[in-house]
């Protein structure tokens, strides 16, 4: 090992910090432990005999090619019929509009790679997606936190806050957004506030970033257009994944935006990965193609809407008074407040004691508040181990108080 290897390391590197829901991860190995702690899909819900046999057809058929490496902008049969499913929802976009990335986690990286210099302002919710927060940080942004309210962002306070910057000479890059159940709040933005959101931003004209990896797991009420669509001036980069909504094994997101964003996008992959895996953008195109995905995703809301049902009854039967929680209409997370004063950090110790895991909902604050929430994942624990868990949460939520 050579002597000054802290020194040579890079000013990216150093400020980049291990996830903490990765690291909390490692705490809940163990069996007995009931963990609320990932963002995992139920096992249940992937369709391991379907994608033997999409497979064995697409070697078969296509076997070289799709073993081979692909374009860095990605299949092109799976890019059309994204692109058509798109259109058939509303939104207005060709081929050149979408490119293929290795997990919407690499979109954010890319977001935070084209956009990003070290300094640079990065507006984002109280709270926002860790791994969004970790991305925009690691090319040294300085993330500017908007409160909530149950409709998620505050406009009024994110017009504020970019009237403040603007009077200091600064324009932020990009207002981070996670519309449709957002993670971790579980709240979704009705369309009055998407459309407050984009006034605001246009009026600053700053680009907004739109994360929506699991808008079509709605359980209830009314599907909410997406901001892209409500703008429909290229002002807004939409991010999509299939990590939630059919396998997180296949690493494959997408990114949407205007033409000459995706250009950048491109150019930035290509010195990151090349391209993302063919033969999985293969199998998944084929997989849409035959009907086997929006019969699996009806059987996915189903399973996560009883899920969720079953925790929020747990809840309201053991947790004690004082705390309260989102009810999400889809997705796949809700978020619990613990009465001011306690400290989710204390709790987490206790909470191990009691073989039941959560995320910290500081990790969430880019201002290191939240201190007393925490998110709850529903969609990966049965709903028997479901029950014990909010069981053992709420115990050691009585012993701290």
């Amino acid at each position: 090992m050579i002597s000054d290897l802290e020194q040579i390391f890079s000013t990216n590197i150093k400020g980049m910090k291990k996830s903490a829901i990765r690291e909390l991860l490692k705490l809940t190995q163990r069996p007995e432990i009931i963990s609320f702690a990932g963002g995992l899909p139920a096992p249940e819900s992937f369709p391991i005999d379907q994608l033997k046999d999409i497979t064995n057809e697409v070697l078969d058929q296509d076997g070289i090619a799709a073993l081979q490496y692909g374009a860095t902008e990605g299949v092109t049969e799976l890019r059309q019929i994204l692109v058509d499913r798109y259109n058939k929802e509303g939104l207005n976009i060709e081929l050149k509009n979408l490119v293929i990335t290795t997990s919407s986690q690499q979109g954010l990286d890319l977001v935070a790679k084209i956009f990003v210099n070290p300094g640079d302002k990065v507006i984002c919710g109280l709270p926002s997606y860790l791994g969004g927060l970790g991305a925009f940080n690691s090319y040294g942004a300085e993330l500017v936190g908007i409160k909530f309210d149950d409709k998620g962002m505050r406009a009024d306070l994110l017009d504020e806050k970019l009237a403040e910057l603007k009077t200091q000479g600064i324009k932020p890059k990009f207002i981070y957004i996670i519309p449709d159940f957002q993670n971790p709040a579980g709240i979704t933005m009705p369309e009055s506030r998407r459309l407050e959101i984009i006034e605001v931003a246009k009026k600053y004209d700053i680009l907004i970033v739109e994360d929506s990896p699991y808008r079509e797991v709605r359980f209830e009420g009314k599907p909410q257009k997406t901001i892209f669509e409500l703008d429909n001036s290229g002002q807004v980069i939409l991010l999509g994944t299939f990590s939630k909504i059919f396998v997180p094994g296949f690493r494959i997101g997408w990114v949407v935006a205007n033409e000459k964003i995706v250009d950048k996008f491109v150019v930035a992959k290509q010195s990151t990965d090349l391209c993302t895996p063919t033969m999985n953008q293969k199998i998944a195109y084929k997989y849409i193609e035959k009907g086997y995905f929006d019969a699996n995703l009806k059987t996915i809301i189903e399973q996560y809407h009883e899920k969720r049902d079953n925790m929020l009854s747990a809840f309201r039967e053991f947790m004690p008074e004082g705390v309260t929680w989102t009810e999400p209409e889809g997705g796949l997370f809700l978020f619990l407040t613990l009465p001011q004063g306690m400290d989710a950090e204390d709790l987490f110790k206790k909470a191990i004691e009691n073989d039941v895991a959560f995320v910290l909902g500081s990790v969430f604050h880019c201002d290191g508040s939240g201190k007393n929430t925490m998110r709850i994942n529903f969609s990966y624990m049965s709903k028997e181990r479901t029950t014990e868990g909010v069981k053992r949460l709420a115990k050691a939520i009585k012993e701290m108080l």
